[in-house]
């Protein structure tokens, strides 16, 4: 039996689509596949004390098993059009981090997630790269919306779509998940 209690309704077809490989300035984002794991798991342990503060997931010990099987499930859900997770990999291919467009918010909207190394931050990759997955979600069918949700406390993610003119457009109290949260989470919004 499938449990469908506060499942949004899907806002993309099973056939939509997003590209594979996205060439940006200086680095790409790429489709993840089950031979990213160990450069999955390296940038998890290298920035295991932040990603730890604001991601529920992060939990040691860091197990390559807990990366293999969110390639697998990356892998279903791109098939499906569930999610679609790419790679960010630096000019010399090493892995940096992850962004997923993730259809779990309801019609017309999709939602961003995202994180980078510890030792790459704070050079605009990910404002960059979120503006590109941005453009993306938003020229998919049906897509008139694309959000990403934090921590009120995550200033550093919170700054991405500060930066690329989305809005605040609420907060909403919540259940502490992380050591970093205030249980209070931002929901910003393309204009």
């Amino acid at each position: 039996m499938t449990d469908t209690t506060d499942k949004p309704e899907r806002a993309l077809t099973a056939d939509a689509q997003a590209p594979e490989r996205l060439d940006l300035d200086g680095f790409h984002l790429r489709r993840l596949t089950l031979e990213d794991a160990p450069g999955l798991h390296d940038a998890v342990v290298a920035s295991y004390p932040e990603l730890h503060a604001w991601m529920p997931w992060c939990v040691e010990p860091v197990d390559i098993k807990d990366q293999r099987e969110f390639l697998e499930r990356s892998a279903a859900d791109w098939t499906s059009s569930v999610a679609f997770n790419w790679g960010v990999f630096d000019a010399e291919d090493r892995f940096s981090g992850t962004l997923g467009l993730m259809d779990r918010i309801g019609p017309g909207g999709l939602e961003i997630g995202y994180w980078l190394r510890t030792d790459v931050t704070g050079r605009g990759l990910m404002t960059t790269a979120v503006r590109a997955v941005t453009e993306v979600g938003l020229g998919l069918p049906g897509i008139t919306r694309v959000e990403i949700h934090c921590d009120a406390a995550n200033t550093r993610s919170a700054g991405v779509p500060r930066r690329l003119g989305y809005r605040l457009a609420r907060e909403v109290p919540r259940e502490v998940t992380a050591p970093g949260e205030t249980g209070t989470e931002q929901y910003w919004v393309t204009p």
